[in-house]
């Protein structure tokens, strides 16, 4: 989409974060289901940021966007991660409701419109609302360190989450970017959600096996990195102090 398409455009009512690194086989298929699954919700737009692809990626992404007014990409020449990427999508959204979902196709697109009816029908006071993966694709291996790892996390944050690591979820724009950003942000955000003093709604989706290919990041069972990560979220819960507005005095 050019300049000037997207001034003339209507404002879309969400806009799709999708997030790649070396997906090329699973594009096209993703795009085809996200535009079935938001017809409902049109005006919407649909933005891939390519995180460094070295693959076909790119090239997928501009013979698909010729032919669709909606779809925006945005590439990074070298990988900064999946944070960094849904971030850099969030950022240039002109929708005020971001719903982000993986680019491998374990995400079903088909559960975006539950998700976008779940955070409006919230009101202003809901912040997110969470995808919760049903029926687990992963290896055993993954499961059981996913598991765990959610486990500790909802000890040590009492963020009532069970599943932090589903890529499905739609957010107020405003909100998810006035959260403090840092590496794997997307992973704690029910916690630094509720930090800013707005609930979480939870929407249970059915996980499917990835399209084609294989994982390009890394998960959640880096155990130090995790740590660090948990401890730091704790820190910033903790330090959190909700003062009342401020008034302009005339």
């Amino acid at each position: 989409m050019n300049d000037q398409s997207q001034i003339d455009a209507p404002a879309p009512r969400v806009s799709i974060v999708v997030p790649v690194k070396n997906e090329a086989g699973n594009i096209a298929p993703l795009v085809a289901e996200i535009e079935r699954a938001c017809a409902g919700l049109a005006p919407f737009e649909v933005i891939y940021v390519d995180d460094g692809s070295s693959d076909g990626t790119g090239m997928e992404l501009a013979r698909l966007a010729a032919e669709r007014p909606w779809l925006r990409r945005l590439r990074r020449e070298r990988s900064a991660g999946q944070s960094a990427a849904v971030r850099a999508g969030a950022r240039v959204a002109r929708a005020p409701i971001i719903v982000t979902i993986d680019g491998d196709g374990q995400n079903d697109p088909a559960f975006i419109p539950k998700l976008v009816a779940a955070l409006e029908a919230g009101g202003p006071g809901v912040g997110l609302a969470a995808g919760q993966r049903l029926g687990r694709k992963d290896t055993g291996f993954k499961r059981m360190q996913s598991r765990i790892a959610n486990k500790v996390r909802r000890a040590v944050l009492g963020d009532g989450t069970r599943d932090t690591g589903c890529g499905l979820k739609a957010v107020r724009r405003d909100i998810f970017l006035s959260l403090p950003y840092f590496d794997a942000i997307h992973r704690f955000m029910p916690a630094l959600v509720k930090r800013e003093g707005y609930d979480v709604v939870l929407v249970d989706v059915v996980d499917r096996p990835r399209l084609t290919g294989q994982s390009n990041y890394g998960l959640f069972d880096r155990l130090w990195v995790g740590i660090l990560d948990l401890c730091g979220v704790w820190w910033l819960i903790r330090r959190c102090r909700r003062a009342a507005p401020a008034e302009e005095l005339k």
